[in-house]
């Protein structure tokens, strides 16, 4: 079967009209309760909270991701240390989530935040979280309807595995790793070169790092795109079966959509959750040259 992005032929994503048809088509009556999350942030922006109250896909609960899908920040840590079970816990109750819900996450650009939310509910062993292929953007273009205002859900039941079920590396894990596998850089060209640093104390990337941005998993449509396309990026970057891969970026948000990607192409990978953030506050090398061939 053909690959369509959004379709039952990729089980990580659902796209826009099978979601509408899901929740007011023929489906709506028989398909598992559906958990919308809206996972708007962005770097040094704070108004996605605003953004969502002004409008929202009806039903979709506001995630905060720095206090929600991420514990306090510390130099030690990082900008975006993992929530503790406890913290995580305490969210998928507000967020209304019972045992058996269908989650689906999106955001307000191509689901590189929203991508966190997926990556920290099915490592704490949620089994059916999804993203939205096209995020908001997408339900917008196809003219669906959106609300405003606050959605307050009655406190839900799921309970959470509190293993890891998907890898995630320490710093000396990521240090070793370019020896013997591969590390993706998540961020853009720029801030791996060295010639871009918004907010850590320095510049540059993890020495043997790959340069892999983000950005470059979906199309100008912030769609993903196909799984053989996907592979072959991968595989282009010097990803092989069974290598050891992981992937960061400044503080393990994007790094997430990073090891989404990976994963939509066939590729098992580690995040490493403190990512620059974490490095940066070290001593460890940086460099600032692309990788040698």
């Amino acid at each position: 079967m053909a690959y369509t992005p959004g379709s039952a032929a990729s089980p990580l994503l659902i796209g826009v009209d099978e979601l509408a048809d899901a929740m007011f088509g023929s489906r709506s009556a028989v398909a598992a309760p559906i958990r919308l999350l809206d996972v708007r942030w962005s770097l040094g922006d704070a108004t996605g909270r605003d953004d969502y109250l002004t409008a929202h896909i009806p039903g979709a609960v506001y995630v905060d991701l720095d206090t929600e899908l991420a514990d306090p920040p510390s130099p030690a840590a990082g900008r975006h240390p993992l929530p503790s079970h406890e913290r995580l816990a305490a969210a998928v109750r507000r967020w209304g989530i019972d045992a058996g819900d269908r989650v689906i996450a999106y955001d307000g650009d191509s689901n590189l935040c929203a991508a966190r939310a997926w990556w920290v509910l099915t490592n704490a062993g949620l089994p059916r979280v999804q993203l939205l292929d096209g995020a908001l953007p997408a339900w917008r273009a196809a003219g669906l309807p959106l609300e405003s205002g606050q959605v307050a859900p009655v406190p839900g039941t799921a309970t959470l595995d509190a293993t890891n079920r998907l890898a995630v590396i320490a710093i000396e894990r990521a240090a070793a790793l370019p020896a013997h596998g591969v590390l993706l850089d998540a961020r853009s060209t720029e801030r791996y070169l060295g010639l871009s640093e918004p907010i850590d104390p320095r510049a540059g990337h993890i020495p043997g790092a790959v340069s892999a941005p983000t950005g470059e998993n979906v199309d100008d449509d912030g769609r993903f795109l196909p799984p053989d396309v996907l592979r072959q990026r991968f595989e282009n970057l010097g990803v092989r079966e069974g290598a050891p891969t992981a992937a960061y970026c400044g503080s393990g948000v994007t790094a997430a959509h990073e090891v989404f990607a990976l994963r939509l192409a066939g590729f098992d990978a580690a995040l490493y959750a403190g990512s620059w953030s974490q490095w940066s506050q070290t001593t460890r090398p940086a460099a600032t040259q692309p990788l040698a061939n």
